[in-house]
């Protein structure tokens, strides 16, 4: 069974280009199967199971989302290969824009919008530099020189990226994703000891553990203070007094 890693802000369209990619599959008579990660609230698999897809979803609820899939990635390639897959694809939201849910020699793929913002690609760490395919949509909505300028800060960010545009309403470049997905040289059996591509944040503080009061005797663990610089004004204003 194949493994694909599917992420990307939320409401990028990650769900709608799974579910057009996957038509695309099933006429490579490819059976694919879903797992969508959450953080709260997801009825992603509903339009999964509509589409007759095999699926199953997971609530990170209090847990980091990307936390969540690592501890759980194992248990899901089991569950596909259980169910006969030949490609499993499990997607999950990057909502701190720093962790990556990537693992090494698995395909990375991340899904960000024409929408976004033009800054967007420098905010995203991880979760679009490590990437191995970059899926950009919406592009229906902006003008072609917003598409090539919004591909160009992505390329910039990740230049080694396979960049597409894909249309997840019409399905307009699915096709073409689908045929970079699958390789029967990428089977595997087990993630155990694999890798990531990128370490997760290095927090453990109080507030992880669910600490809820604010100031300094609360704060304990790794704890990250910002430098607070003085206003030329009030720098001023005391020189003179």
């Amino acid at each position: 069974m194949n493994l694909i890693i599917v992420s990307g802000p939320p409401s990028s369209g990650k769900t709608s280009v799974i579910l057009k990619t996957i038509d695309a599959l099933k006429r490579q008579g490819l059976r694919t199967g879903v797992v969508k990660f959450d953080c709260l609230y997801t009825d992603d698999d509903l339009l999964y199971e509509k589409a007759g897809i095999p699926v199953q979803k997971g609530i990170s609820g209090s847990l980091c989302p990307d936390h969540f899939f690592v501890s759980n990635i194992e248990e899901v390639v089991q569950w596909g290969i259980k169910e006969k897959l030949d490609l499993l694809i499990t997607e999950s939201a990057g909502l701190c824009n720093r962790c990556s849910p990537y693992i090494k020699n698995i395909l990375g793929i991340c899904v960000i919008d024409n929408l976004s913002g033009i800054n967007t690609p420098k905010k995203i760490g991880p979760l679009l530099k490590a990437a191995d395919i970059v899926v950009i949509t919406k592009g229906d909505i902006v003008s072609q020189a917003e598409r090539e300028v919004f591909c160009a800060r992505v390329n910039t960010v990740n230049p080694r990226a396979v960049i597409m545009q894909v249309n997840g309403l019409t399905g307009q470049g699915a096709f073409e994703l689908s045929t970079l997905l699958f390789s029967r040289e990428k089977d595997i059996d087990s993630v155990q000891g694999m890798e990531l591509r990128f370490p997760m944040p290095a927090a453990l503080c109080s507030y992880c553990l669910g600490e809820t009061r604010i100031g300094e005797n609360f704060q304990m663990g790794n704890i990250r203070k910002m430098k607070i610089a003085e206003s030329q004004k009030s720098s001023a204003a005391e020189e003179q007094s």
